[in-house]
């Protein structure tokens, strides 16, 4: 059974910088492409954004979405079976619940279908 924890989240001021933890049991992080989303204040779950997201496999294709490209970095540590989502230069619009989800196996992308989701945790952007 395929289990995602996010951790990391908290309060911090524009500018700042926080590392999202996205520990995951039940399947190893480098066998499923992983992605992480945000749904943002007032927004609807189904209306999340998808912010980046990691390709299974050696070559561990990356991408991002246009909103935080250049500010955030997603990364892989397999001996941890973690993924990690480190932000920097944060704006409020970063504001929101990040979740971490898997899409189903064999699968290379995390724009439809993602199949197992966290509890999500809070990021806050405010002075």
């Amino acid at each position: 059974q395929v289990q995602l924890v996010e951790s990391g989240g908290g309060l911090v001021q524009p500018g700042g910088s926080l590392r999202l933890s996205c520990v995951v049991s039940g399947v190893t992080v480098d066998t499923y492409t992983i992605g992480w989303f945000r749904q943002a204040p007032g927004k609807k779950f189904e209306d999340r954004e998808q912010v980046s997201c990691i390709n299974r496999g050696r070559r561990a294709d990356r991408s991002y979405s246009d909103s935080v490209k250049g500010r955030f970095t997603i990364d892989r540590d397999n001996g941890k079976n973690t993924i990690y989502l480190q932000m920097s230069s944060l704006k409020p619009e970063d504001t929101g619940t990040y979740y971490c989800a898997t899409a189903p196996a064999g699968w290379n992308t995390c724009d439809y279908g993602m199949d197992v989701w966290g509890m999500g945790t809070q990021v806050t952007v405010s002075s």
